[in-house]
């Protein structure tokens, strides 16, 4: 699987290291490799291109970093944070990056946050605690314990909020699933549940199970889902039928 990576950095030599040494770790697998030394110039390849991946500096000249963070999140791809910015470091995966590279960075460092791109591993990362969304003029940011589950809708998803409200995110259900597997579990292909909002799970006739939430609905779990979601919710301490 190839896929489009984009490089967000103003400085040109660390821009020209960025991009040596992610051809030369990924190889054939970048279809497109896009530079950005600004958040414009950034903005028009993210509108322009199906970018898969960025590699993000929080330290652009005339820009807030973490304002660009939390709008580049909000997108489709997924992002790795290359930034002298360590101290941060927390905040931004709680934001939900794949990764947080520290400058200056090595090959390796490098190689270790990409591959977390085809297999992402957040088990032993700090939960991503806030979601940022498109809207028409911006986003919004909310918090992933106001967000009751995500339903898959084509290559976009829905968040189904406690409030009631409805939001869509640009991001695939799967994508999400590689961020909030702290917090999320993938019931069912079309669903991923925050596991404060689940109640209990039944069986069903027919080998069918449903799932109950705190707020009164019930959704489906998948069949070969079912011991995946009661080993989460026994992690978790919650419970399970």
């Amino acid at each position: 699987m190839s896929f489009n990576l984009l490089i967000v950095e103003d400085e040109p030599l660390v821009a020209k290291r960025l991009s040596r040494l992610s051809t030369d770790i990924l190889d054939d697998q970048i279809s497109a490799l896009h530079l950005a030394p600004d958040l414009d110039a950034a903005r028009n390849l993210v509108s322009s291109n199906p970018i898969d991946l960025i590699l993000l500096d929080l330290n652009l000249v005339g820009s807030d970093g973490f304002e660009l963070l939390k709008e580049f999140t909000s997108k489709a791809a997924h992002t790795i944070v290359v930034s002298a910015e360590t101290t941060r470091a927390l905040e931004a995966f709680e934001f939900g990056v794949l990764d947080f590279v520290p400058k200056p960075f090595t090959r390796d460092r490098l190689a270790k946050a990409l591959a977390r791109f085809w297999k992402p591993a957040f088990a032993n990362e700090p939960a991503t605690r806030q979601i940022a969304f498109e809207t028409g003029t911006g986003f919004d940011v909310v918090s992933t314990i106001d967000i009751l589950y995500f339903k898959g809708a084509d290559k976009y998803s829905e968040a189904m909020l406690k409030s009631g409200a409805v939001k869509f995110h640009t991001k695939s259900l799967n994508r999400l699933e590689d961020i909030l597997s702290a917090n999320f579990v993938r019931s069912h292909k079309s669903y991923l549940v925050q596991r404060g909002a689940i109640k209990s799970l039944r069986s069903l006739e027919g080998s069918r199970y449903e799932m109950d939430l705190v707020d009164g609905n019930s959704l489906p779990i998948g069949r070969t889902r079912v011991d995946h979601v009661r080993h989460a919710i026994s992690a978790w301490g919650g419970q399970n039928g």
